[in-house]
């Protein structure tokens, strides 16, 4: 592995205005879009094919594959989308990531469309986060005075538009033909596949969605090749990423490091766990992958070896609980959220995820008996893979595995008829309280 940390996304960071064009261009900035310019589309697909790169919105599919799969034949406009619909709970490194430095993702968006033959992109911010818009569309528009976007691009013959799109707030449209459907104007719910989007996407027409950081990544890897990102990471992991760490950390942030890293050196470098106690359990990708323990600290975080460990490395979103965590508390919690956003689509997911929170909220109250557990878990094996999208799937993952890790704690409730933690104990400000 190369050194523990890889600042390329976040070395700008620290910066004085470091979202300005002037800043990003001082620092070599839009150096990559020229020499894209001057290559083929395909061999610029191939670059990243030979990077390794991965997408980093969750399901690591490989980006260079996935541009491949462009048909170039079909007479209709290709469009590049970017998944900017940062939603789940945990996961805070697009955002920080556009704000601090959207220039990095206007580059690569300019470089990605190139490659597939795109005239049109668009970039999908979550409406919620309007300081992002603004962000984004202010670097769009500074790109645009550049001669970056627009027409005849640096003299190239090459045309883009660029779209900053603002989302209605459904968690749903995290998930990419969902996405599709809002960016359409029509409710948000996942499409039946096939067609895949890089067949009939956007508008029926062959489409690219990819995550913020997987097209923020690719200026790197056409300014340093791809040798250079594919020497970081691990054999099948390969390149940097942003960690998310947030919860019961000393130092909670963003850290960029090679993708094989682990939580027990990323703790290290974030002070560890807060003060005065242990780490009781964690989630590598967000609240949608099964939780992991302190047995699990020296796994390496690419996708084969939390793939291993039973869970998935998702997003990077990780969440960190101390021992003064409710293990069933913080389930209940996250499963509430799903139910909240199912979109209804399917019966599996709107129902499923309705009987869940009252089985958890049951237990966590203390009512029930030993076979309510039993009973979950059979609910959870009902819904998981049954529904349009991933979403039901990322519901009954916390469930399983804090079943399996945390059994005892759950029968604990039953035997203490409610939960035994006191709820103020595991805010991140019980010091402060207590002193208060």
């Amino acid at each position: 592995m190369a050194d523990t940390l890889t600042p390329v996304l976040t070395d700008i960071w620290d910066a004085d205005q470091p979202w300005k064009l002037s800043t990003y261009t001082a620092r070599g900035g839009y150096g990559a879009l020229e020499t894209a310019l001057g290559m083929a589309p395909d061999a610029i697909i191939e670059a990243v094919k030979d990077s390794g790169l991965r997408g980093r919105g969750g399901a690591g599919f490989p980006t260079g594959m996935k541009w491949s799969f462009i048909p170039q034949d079909n007479p209709r406009p290709k469009y590049l989308v970017v998944n900017a619909d940062e939603s789940e709970p945990g996961t805070c490194k697009d955002i920080p990531l556009m704000m601090a430095n959207p220039h990095v993702l206007v580059e690569g968006v300019i470089i990605s469309s190139f490659a597939i033959r795109a005239n049109k992109a668009f970039i999908y911010i979550r409406g919620e986060v309007l300081h992002v818009l603004r962000r984004v569309q202010a670097a769009v528009d500074e790109a645009y005075a550049a001669g970056h976007l627009g027409k005849d691009i640096h003299g190239s013959g090459y045309d883009l538009d660029v779209v900053v799109h603002a989302g209605a707030g459904a968690y749903i449209c995290g998930e990419e033909t969902a996405l599709l459907e809002g960016l359409e104007g029509r409710r948000g719910q996942p499409r039946l596949r096939p067609p895949f989007p890089a067949v009939a996407g956007l508008y029926a027409s062959p489409t690219v969605i990819n995550n913020v950081e997987s097209i923020a990544s690719v200026p790197s890897i056409i300014e340093h090749g791809a040798e250079w990102f594919a020497s970081m990471g691990t054999e099948k992991s390969k390149g940097y990423g942003i960690f998310s760490l947030s919860g019961h950390v000393a130092k909670p942030g963003q850290y960029e490091a090679p993708l094989g890293i682990t939580l027990r050196e990323l703790l290290d470098l974030a002070g560890g766990v807060r003060e005065g106690h242990e780490l009781k359990f964690w989630t590598p990708g967000g609240s949608s992958t099964p939780l992991l323990t302190a047995e699990h600290l020296d796994v390496p975080l690419d996708f084969e070896s939390i793939a291993a460990a039973k869970s998935m490395l998702g997003t990077r979103a990780l969440q960190i609980f101390d021992d003064t965590t409710c293990v069933v508390r913080a389930t209940l919690r996250w499963t509430e959220f799903y139910k909240h956003e199912s979109c209804g689509k399917c019966t599996p997911c709107r129902e499923g995820t309705w009987w869940l929170v009252q089985m958890l909220t049951k237990l966590e109250q203390g009512e029930g008996s030993e076979s309510d557990l039993e009973l979950l878990l059979d609910q959870c094996d009902n819904i998981l893979g049954r529904s349009f999208c991933a979403l039901a799937d990322g519901a009954v993952s916390p469930i399983e595995s804090s079943i399996r890790f945390f059994r005892e704690e759950y029968l604990r409730h039953l035997t203490e008829g409610g939960c035994p933690f006191d709820p103020m104990k595991s805010t991140l400000f019980a010091d402060l309280l207590e002193m208060a």
